[in-house]
């Protein structure tokens, strides 16, 4: 009990020395999304509930562009040519900042906010991503910086981009071709996270594509001679695929979804499909290995005497990493200081590490420091890469769930639908509306933040991996 009152003081001491460092207009932005708190739960319980995947998310589109426009930011939405796509805007001339807004689901992962596993809706997507959070807390720094320009305590435009269909398809590439950031000066983004840091790591390129395979059906039984199987050129392409991953660079990486093989046993199959992809952590070398894997699918369709057509789905680039700005948001974490948790909430993070089975260590709401940059940083990818290629990014993760939980997993959605998730949105929207307030009121961040992207940028030609429209309704 002693050391719990003890720590409690150290904390309370902590946070008092942080807040009288705080600028007055970054006590606003903390006072803004208190203010907004009820309101912004309730909007990330909402996209929570609805779980809308990629370019299906209209309810949870309107829901955030609803109310940037109720608290007075101008709104336009179906940009890009994509019904879910939309910019929330105040403010005139520079600087102009932006702060990214996810909010797609995943399919299949329902989950209801408890520990145990037992679907929302049976066979429904879910959060698995946290991007529920994710757009929320991103309106809310949004708002919080409006509120000041109002006030007339900051000058430039605030720019909120509700992005879409991030987990499939990649909808910020076809964003960023219609110039949606061609008058920003710096990006902001953030995303739900194990851990509390200024994410100065990258991620992995990678391209998307299908393949399809055409032969001529037949009787399998009475007269397959008369058949060109379409489902063997695919098991010959996925076995030289699969040969092929032992000569790759150990970053890359190949994955395959077998979406058609064939209907019924006794009929040869005339139709097969697959959708491929191929990652690296650096685009130079993922190319090469993509252009492998589609000469192979000419070789296997050869073989199975068969025709074949590949099309392009979309394609992002690695991540292009910016350490000034990661320096910035590493103060304002250090301002903000770690998180806490109830006992209740220890105990479901906990219990949520039990269930898969990962060490019962709890929740990490420490504040990480600023880490070197990985060469080859593994995990994920994100089509934040595109944009950082395009415009200086700084990057945040927040902890909402606890550590080691698996990643695109139902324990993931378990924790944002209840306060474990709540907590680190409103702390994520702290953090990115300190962040913006540095680079307002302070040109020469900005000018550094711009100096070293051009640095690690050179001399690369931006080139986006895409090939015609949007593939709306096409999930």
């Amino acid at each position: 009990m002693k050391k719990c009152t003890l720590l409690g003081i150290l904390m309370l001491f902590a946070a008092t020395v942080s807040a009288q460092k705080m600028s007055k207009n970054k006590k606003a932005v903390i006072a803004s999304v208190e203010k907004h708190k009820s309101e912004l739960i309730k909007i990330s319980d909402s996209i929570w509930a609805l779980a809308e995947t990629a370019f299906n998310e209209s309810q949870s589109s309107a829901v955030l562009a609803d109310y940037a426009e109720k608290n007075g930011l101008k709104v336009t939405r179906g940009v890009a040519n994509i019904p879910t796509a939309f910019t929330a805007t105040y403010g005139s001339g520079k600087p102009v900042i932006s702060i990214l807004g996810e909010f797609d689901a995943l399919p299949g992962i329902s989950q209801k906010a408890q520990p145990e596993k037992e679907p929302y809706k049976e066979g429904a997507a879910g959060h698995g991503c946290g991007h529920n959070m994710f757009g929320t807390s991103s309106l809310g720094a949004a708002i919080a910086i409006k509120e000041l320009m109002e006030a007339g305590k900051l000058k430039g435009t605030i720019k909120f981009l509700g992005t879409p269909a991030e987990e499939k398809f990649f909808a910020k590439v076809w964003m960023v071709e219609a110039g949606l950031w061609n008058d920003v000066d710096v990006n902001l983004s953030w995303h739900p996270s194990a851990d509390i840091e200024a994410d100065v790591q990258s991620g992995l390129s990678l391209i998307d594509f299908i393949v399809e395979f055409e032969g001529q059906a037949a009787h399998a039984s009475m007269d397959p001679w008369n058949g060109r199987s379409a489902s063997d050129a695919l098991e010959l392409y996925t076995t030289g695929i699969n040969y092929y991953r032992e000569h790759i660079l150990p970053s890359s990486r190949i994955h395959y979804h077998i979406q058609d093989g064939g209907q019924v046993v006794n009929v040869v199959p005339d139709y097969a499909k697959l959708w491929v992809r191929v990652r690296d952590p650096k685009r130079a070398n993922m190319l090469p290995t993509y252009e492998r894997v589609k000469a192979m699918a000419e070789g296997a369709a050869i073989m199975a005497n068969v025709d074949y057509k590949i099309s392009l789905v979309s394609g992002i680039y690695e991540v292009l990493v910016n350490r000034s700005g990661g320096a910035i948001m590493q103060k304002n974490l250090e301002l903000l200081g770690p998180m806490s948790y109830t006992a209740e909430e220890e105990a479901f993070g906990k219990a949520i590490q039990k269930a898969t089975g990962k060490p019962e260590v709890g929740m990490d709401a420490s504040i990480n420091p600023l880490r070197e940059t990985l060469e080859t940083p593994g995990g994920g990818s994100t089509d934040v890469g595109d944009v950082s290629w395009n415009v200086p990014n700084i990057n945040l993760g927040v902890t909402v769930a606890p550590k080691g939980t698996p990643w695109h997993s139902w324990a993931v959605v378990a924790c944002g639908g209840m306060s474990i998730g709540h907590k680190g949105m409103v702390y994520a929207s702290k953090a990115l509306g300190m962040t913006a307030v540095d680079l307002f009121d302070n040109p020469k961040l900005v000018d550094e933040v711009k100096e070293e992207f051009k640095m690690r940028k050179g001399d690369e030609v931006y080139e986006p991996m895409i090939d015609g429209p949007p593939p709306i309704g096409k999930n």
